[in-house]
């Protein structure tokens, strides 16, 4: 699955700096609309195995960043957590 502008442009306000694309918070939120958009694809397509393994795959990937950002900056984990609403 490719980004999409739309996917992008919601992860935005995550950004530290126009060239950022590799900080945990930006990549939380580019994960968290990857996942919303094949939970979307999902319910539609339930059988869709290979989409299922990719949304595993996501949340796996997801979860080691947002484990990383609270172990290193509760702060920033706080705030992204709050922001996305993710458990906190």
């Amino acid at each position: 699955m490719t980004l999409t502008d739309d996917t992008i442009k919601a992860a935005e306000p995550f950004k530290r700096h126009d060239k950022d694309n590799g900080s945990p918070e930006f990549q939380i939120a580019i994960l968290t609309e990857e996942i919303a958009m094949l939970q979307g694809h999902l319910k539609q397509h339930d059988k869709d195995v290979d989409a299922k393994r990719s949304l595993l795959k996501k949340v796996a990937r997801r979860r080691k960043f947002v484990k990383y950002l609270k172990d290193n900056d509760l702060e920033r984990y706080n705030l992204v957590a709050k922001k996305l609403g993710l458990k906190a």
